[in-house]
Order: structure tokens, then C-alpha cells, then sequence
């Protein structure tokens, strides 16, 4: 008899529950609650986060910072919110509905055409756009000194990177971190040491006499990881995430993200039940789904090796790859680096991360996965001799690859400094080494995008890279032909792809002799 009574009421709860969904409009209908992380499998955690990052977000849900800039600090002016017909916008955002809206190049995931460029420091405006004639339009269009603004002193236009391989990305970057930290705390006082990491020189620490250091002889680094007070160490974080060096974590990255773009809050970020943009949304994204969604790019495959088996394309290829070293582009662009001490384990959240996102210190326990496994996505890189090779062709250093203030290539503004500082306003030069796997089907190329192949963007390589862009352009035209056919091969693969290389059908096969997986 008992079940006769709890059945009619099982299925009233049902009816209710549907009831209550009848006429919402919105991606995520259910949020993962704080500890549902550690309750499911890595394989639903990071189909939930997926899930996120694919998710088209809604005002019902809490899309949108009508009294929020992209900083996460309050409008300039309250009195005009970010409402209809203010809610989207290009230049200082919400920018769009979606991760996968911008990132999606070959597939999600990967990065994104010029039409979704971001337009990085945008985001400090309460809301900024131009009209035909290309002049600002934005309510009290001063900077942070009290300067006019123009269109080319707010906001630098980026391409959208790709994600894939990122685990194996932020695990090197946490590697290497910890090096140079370690060779810190090894100078004392009146002495200095190498910076030298995975065969990587990152220059020379100084430590002074009376305690205080000196970073002048460092190079590479972003001006904020090295920045001291006294006689602290000084911190050596490599920031793998953002082109000019600026994000430390895939979590970082996210937290930023879903509020610039999305207007959607973080609980970490932004604290819980806290209606921090005023739209009338609380706990729109959990701990447990910046989790998720953390661990999906995490766990995305690591891009391969598209050769043909045409045995002249092949041969051009193992010629281009040659070449590549021979010009000393693997000078920058170093072919692989080694993970070690179980560093393919990727744990989440980064020892490294800075404050507003979930730290260690936070008392909450890791999330840990094995980057190795054959149950996430493939194709997956696998350890030899406790040693794992990731072919991501970076060396993680920031580099002035352009000509002087004139060169196009030369940002208006240095996100790398304080806002609104002489440093600020002075540009920026320096660009992470481009992690060139994956390269070739993340059109369009360079950091701002603006170049339709790979050729433009090898040519334009000045700078600290003048030596090799010299080599390249005096190279017989085979042998300049043969270093792009090369590139060509660096790709996402298929989804269907289980090995790191695959011919031009999508068909696994072997790399070929001489060709680096």
C-alpha cells in the first residue's frame, strides 16, 4: 500500500518541476552545486563543462552586466545601464552569447575568425563603439588620466587563440614556474643565477646586497611576474594564457571570460547570492562549473600532424622541418618540451592562480585527471621513460618580434601595465612565442588576425626575430615553400583522429621518418 502513496507524489514533483520550466528560456536549466565536482566521473564533469562552454547564454540566466564593466568594477555611470539597446557590444562587451561563439575554428574548441577578434582593455569602458567615420562614441570618453579618447588608444583587436592541448600548456607553464622559483630561493644575497628552465634561458636573477632584487637582467617575462616589494622574492609566474602573457590559468582565463563577454558572474569571482552587475541574477556560475568547464578545455585533444601521402608533399614536408631549425625559427619555436614528475596529471585549481580565483589556499581539494588517459578525447600524448614530449613548438617567453613604434604589428596599448600609466599608453611589443600546433586551420593568423596566411605572418617577423626572418626570405624559393608546406601540416585533427598523425582524408597513419609527431 505504501508505494500506492508515494508514487502519485513522486510524479506530482515531476509535474511541478516541468511547470516550473514551462516558457524559460535558457541554456543551463541546472547548475552543478559546489561539491557535485568530486561526486561525478571525470568523464560527466567534463561533458557538463562542455556543456558550458557551448551553452548560449540568456537573460533569464543571468547574461548581461547591466551596472558592470567587463573589469568586474561598477559603471562609470549608473544612471545609463547596459540594458536593450546597450547590452551587446564589440569594443568594451558583452560581446557575445558563447565561448564556442568565438571559439569554433576547426571545430569547438579551436579559435576563431577575424570576426571574432577581441578587443582587449575594451572592457574598461562602460560602453564604447564607433560610427561610420570611425570616432569614438562612449559616454564620458576620458581615460583614467582624464584624456580624450580615440578609437586607437581603447582597446587592442586580438585574434581568438585555440585551446586544444592547453592542459599539457598550463602543466609546462606551472613546470617551469616552479624552476625559476626554486633557482630564486637558491641566490643569496650578493650573488645571481641563470634562469634556466627545460633548456629554456629566461636570463639572469640579482640579488642584492641589502635583500632587494634586481629583474633588469631577466628576459621574457611579463613586467607583473617580476614584480617585488623589499626584499621579497620576486614571483617568476609564467602566464601561458592571453598573447601578450597576461593569464596565468585556463581557470583565470574563464573567470575573466564568462564576465567580459557574456556578463555572466563567477561565485568565486564575484561572491555567492551577490547580485554583483545588478541584473538580478545570483550564483550564475558555480566553483563546480568553472570546474567543468575548466577541465573540458583542459582535456581538449592535442593538435597532430596532417601529411599527405603524395611522396612529393612529404618530401617537402621533412624539408620544411629542416629548414625550420636550420633558420633558427626553433630557437624560439623549440619542437617539444618535457613534462616530468607526473606533470601530465593536470590538477585544478593552479597553485599559481592570483586572487578572485579559486586558490589552494581556499581549503577546497583538487580535482586531479590524467592528461594521459584514453578516455578523454583523442589523441592523447603518452610519457617514455617518465618523460612526456609535448610538441607545442613555444619556449612560453615574451618576444619583441616587430620593427619599431610604426610597425603595424605593434599594439597601441600594453595590457601589461596599469591602466592608464605612461607604460600603459606606450604599447606593446611583445608576444608569447605562438605555440604553432595547431596552426595551420586557425585562420586567420598573426595575433591581431589581419593575416590571411602563414607566409604573411613568417615575413613579418622583425624584431628579436629579424636574424630568422632574413634566413627565411633569402632561402631559395623550394626551400621557402617547403617551411610553409610544414606549417600546413601543423593542425587540430579530426575528431575522428586517433593518432597524432593522419593524411589529407583524416585517415590515421604513422609519421613518417624524420617528421616530429
Amino acid at each position: 500500500m505504501a508505494s500506492l502513496f508515494v508514487l502519485p507524489l513522486v510524479s506530482v514533483d515531476i509535474c511541478m518541476a516541468q511547470e516550473g520550466n514551462i516558457g524559460r528560456e535558457v541554456a543551463i536549466a541546472r547548475h552543478l552545486q559546489d561539491g557535485q565536482e568530486f561526486d561525478l566521473s571525470i568523464r560527466k564533469l567534463i561533458a557538463f563543462g562542455e556543456k558550458l562552454f557551448t551553452a548560449r547564454w540568456t537573460i533569464q540566466e543571468g547574461a548581461g552586466r547591466p551596472l558592470s564593466k567587463g573589469t568586474g568594477a561598477a559603471l562609470s555611470d549608473l544612471t545609463d545601464p547596459l540594458v536593450f539597446p546597450r547590452n551587446f557590444n564589440r569594443l568594451s562587451g558583452p560581446d557575445t552569447n558563447s565561448c564556442a561563439g568565438c571559439h569554433n575554428l576547426p571545430r569547438v574548441g579551436g579559435g576563431g575568425d577575424i570576426v571574432g577578434n577581441v578587443f582587449v582593455l575594451g572592457q574598461r569602458f562602460d560602453f564604447a563603439t564607433f560610427d561610420g567615420n570611425e570616432t569614438l562614441l562612449t559616454k564620458g570618453a576620458l581615460d583614467e588620466l582624464g584624456n580624450e579618447v580615440t578609437l586607437q588608444s581603447i582597446a587592442d583587436s586580438r585574434k581568438t587563440i585555440g585551446m586544444f592541448g592547453s592542459g599539457y600548456i598550463e602543466m609546462l607553464a606551472r613546470q617551469i614556474t616552479a624552476d625559476l622559483e626554486m633557482i630564486c630561493a637558491a641566490t643569496p644575497p650578493e650573488s645571481s643565477r641563470p634562469l634556466v628552465s627545460k633548456g629554456i634561458s629566461f636570463g639572469t636573477i640579482i640579488h642584492n646586497a641589502d635583500g632587494t632584487w634586481d629583474t633588469s637582467q631577466c628576459q621574457g617575462l611579463p613586467a607583473p611576474s617580476m614584480k617585488t616589494e623589499g626584499a621579497n622574492q620576486p614571483s617568476m609566474a609564467i602566464r601561458p594564457f592571453h598573447q601578450a602573457g597576461n593569464v596565468i590559468s585556463l581557470r583565470q582565463f574563464t573567470n575573466n571570460a564568462f564576465n567580459q563577454h557574456h556578463g555572466i558572474q563567477s561565485e568565486e569571482r564575484f561572491g555567492g547570492d551577490v547580485d554583483a552587475d545588478g541584473d538580478g541574477v545570483v550564483n550564475e556560475l558555480t566553483r563546480a562549473d568553472v570546474t567543468a568547464v575548466t577541465l573540458f578545455q583542459a582535456t581538449l585533444p592535442v593538435p597532430g600532424r596532417v601529411i599527405a601521402r603524395d611522396p612529393v608533399v612529404r618530401a617537402a614536408v621533412a624539408n620544411g622541418e629542416r629548414k625550420f631549425g636550420e633558420i633558427g625559427c626553433a630557437s624560439c619555436h623549440v619542437p617539444s618540451l618535457a613534462l616530468d614528475k607526473r606533470g601530465w596529471v593536470y590538477t585544478e585549481p593552479n597553485p599559481y592562480n592570483p586572487s578572485g580565483n579559486l586558490r589552494l589556499s581556499d581549503g577546497v581539494p583538487p580535482v586531479s585527471v590524467d592528461l594521459t588517459s584514453d578516455e578523454l578525447p583523442l589523441p592523447r600524448l603518452k610519457p617514455s621513460h617518465g618523460v612526456m614530449h609535448v610538441p607545442a613548438y613555444t619556449d612560453f617567453k615574451l618576444h619583441d618580434i616587430t620593427s619599431g613604434p610604426g610597425d603595424p604589428n605593434r599594439e597601441l596599448l600594453d595590457m601589461n601595465q596599469p591602466a592608464g600609466s605612461a607604460g600603459f599608453f606606450a604599447g606593446n611589443s611583445k608576444f608569447i612565442t605562438r605555440k604553432l600546433w595547431g596552426i595551420a586551420n586557425q585562420h586567420p593568423f598573426g595575433h591581431h588576425g589581419l593575416y590571411t596566411t602563414m607566409r604573411e605572418a613568417v615575413l613579418a617577423h622583425h624584431g628579436e626575430a629579424e636574424a630568422s626572418g632574413t634566413a627565411f626570405r633569402s632561402l631559395p624559393k623550394y626551400d621557402q615553400d617547403s617551411v610553409i608546406e610544414f606549417l600546413k601540416s601543423l593542425q587540430i585533427l579530426p575528431a575522428t583522429a586517433r593518432s597524432l598523425c593522419v593524411d589529407e582524408n583524416g585517415k590515421d597513419t604513422d609519421c613518417p621518418p624524420g617528421i616530429q609527431p
